[in-house]
């Protein structure tokens, strides 16, 4: 159903943005380029031959113009603390539904806590985190589940080969941090938890080939929002690989550089998934390469399947609680090798 379909993509000439506007391209929508900056949208827009519509968070009627005519948008421009609310505000406005790629914890659980009633009541579709850190952990999370109806702890263990952040996620991290005044989050116990003490190291066995490594024990992500906003897991512990932590905190790292033609970096990424109900135990791994690429595929499979029906749910949603978890990652296959529970 794709043929012909506009889709809005806010933020499309930053790093992820233009991946989503591939994406997008290459599974027959048109992108609607939009975004504040005007040069570089229109810098984009003669390179890619797509409409440019300059927007910004604080002009509603600009955001309206930016969406008119588009069949979905998807919300590439961080800071989210920023642009989530009066993308999503403008969603509403035009009946079309908005995923982001937030990873910002206070983000993806502000969208929950602002809109849920809203959308639910205008039978509107709104899913945040559809990225890397959120959507991925909870569709592998969910499939791992399986008949579960609830579990006891589930576990999101991410090695990455390297970590060079982009401007985007520096800004992120920021933001975040500035919001809890320098706390760190945990989930624990159903809620969301803030300490000042530092993150543990500690020992994590991944499949193979990696075997054990040294992760940071409480490398939150936004996760620990996705998971428990439709799952029965009082517990939810990420963890990060250690190099690949201090590389995301050091401030001399560079910024990703492209290998490809597709423009990915030569990361890769392995993410082990565990859930345990008592004794019981479950797992479910992704891999694949370039955290920041294989989010446009997971960004635009969620929008190509709101636009065709075929969700569980209405109003604000995780793309667990949206979707097929199992049936989401083996269309991923293009991009992901995906091992599930049987």
């Amino acid at each position: 159903m794709a043929a012909g379909q506009s889709v809005t993509v806010f933020g499309a000439y930053g790093h992820t943005g233009r991946f989503v506007v591939a994406e997008l391209r290459g599974r027959g929508f048109v992108p609607v380029l939009a975004g504040r900056d005007a040069d570089k949208l229109h810098a984009l827009a003669a390179e890619s031959g797509h409409e440019a519509r300059p927007a910004s968070a604080d002009d509603p009627a600009s955001l309206d113009r930016a969406l008119a005519g588009s069949s979905a948008v998807i919300n590439c421009a961080g800071p989210f603390a920023s642009t989530a609310a009066p993308v999503v505000e403008a969603a509403l406005r035009a009946g079309i539904p908005y995923v982001d790629v937030a990873a910002e914890i206070e983000a993806n659980a502000d969208t929950f806590a602002h809109f849920t009633d809203r959308a639910r009541a205008a039978g509107a579709v709104v899913v945040p985190a559809m990225a890397f850190f959120g959507g991925l952990g909870d569709l592998l999370a969910t499939a791992a589940m399986g008949d579960w109806t609830a579990a006891d702890e589930a576990h999101i263990a991410y090695a990455l080969s390297n970590w060079h952040p982009t401007a985007g996620t520096r800004v992120a991290g920021r933001v975040s941090g500035e919001r809890r005044g320098g706390a760190r989050v945990v989930h624990r116990d159903g809620r969301l938890q803030y300490r000042h003490d530092e993150a543990p190291l500690v020992k994590w066995t991944f499949p193979d080939p990696l075997g054990p490594r040294t992760v940071v024990g409480e490398f939150t992500m936004a996760d620990v929002v996705t998971l428990p906003s439709h799952l029965s897991v009082p517990e939810v512990r990420t963890y990060m690989t250690a190099e690949a932590a201090q590389e995301v905190r050091d401030p001399g790292t560079p910024a990703p550089a492209a290998v490809d033609e597709a423009g990915r970096s030569d990361q890769t990424f392995l993410v082990d998934v565990v859930v345990r109900s008592g004794d019981s135990e479950r797992r479910a791994v992704a891999r694949g390469r370039d955290i920041y690429a294989v989010t446009a595929p997971l960004a635009v499979e969620a929008v190509r399947r709101v636009l065709t029906g075929r969700t569980r749910t209405t109003g604000v949603a995780s793309a667990g609680a949206l979707f097929d978890a199992a049936d989401f990652l083996r269309a991923l296959s293009p991009h992901l090798t995906v091992d599930l529970p049987a």
